[in-house]
């Protein structure tokens, strides 16, 4: 058997103390800092949240909503299939059943918890009938108390798109 004997690199006192490439490391942040203190007009800043950013793209996922069908009716039938494709497990849902006949069942409550959700939008693609979407246009939420990241179905059915 062939042994390939591999050179270690390193073994000099300047390689093991790191030393110079902290310097250099810090050589080349001085340098962006004292050039962005001597000219500020070349510093990009974004006074967010007093203007929204503009470089935000069409399919970027914003607050959930629920959609209505066209007789104003919850367009959802409680199938669980968008609390089982969420890695998050946000989504909490309890079903009722339906009284107008037009389907099975229907979401009693319907609650997203704004604070475990990553909004990837696998609830939106695992809708089987287009009943959540993520195109609010609300990418900030503030509130004061944990229970107010909480979204039920009411305030779900009240989001618009675009809003």
């Amino acid at each position: 058997m062939g042994f390939k004997i591999v050179p270690r690199y390193g073994k000099s006192l300047k390689d093991k103390l790191y030393l110079p490439a902290l310097f250099g490391g810090m050589k080349t942040t001085m340098s962006h800092f004292l050039k962005n203190l001597s000219d500020t007009s070349n510093i990009k800043t974004e006074c967010y949240p007093e203007m929204q950013p503009t470089d935000i793209t069409s399919r970027y996922r914003g607050v959930h909503r629920l959609t209505h069908r066209d007789d104003d009716s919850v367009r959802c039938v409680a199938c669980f299939m968008c609390a089982t494709a969420c890695p998050a497990e946000c989504i909490f849902i309890e079903a009722t059943q339906r009284e107008d006949n037009v389907d099975e069942k229907m979401p009693k409550k319907f609650s997203i918890d704004l604070l475990e959700c990553v909004f990837c939008g696998g609830c939106v693609e695992a809708c089987p009938c287009d009943a959540i979407r993520m195109d609010t246009g609300i990418f900030t939420f503030v509130a004061q108390k944990r229970e107010d990241f909480v979204l039920n179905k009411e305030q779900l059915l009240a989001n618009k798109e675009g809003n």
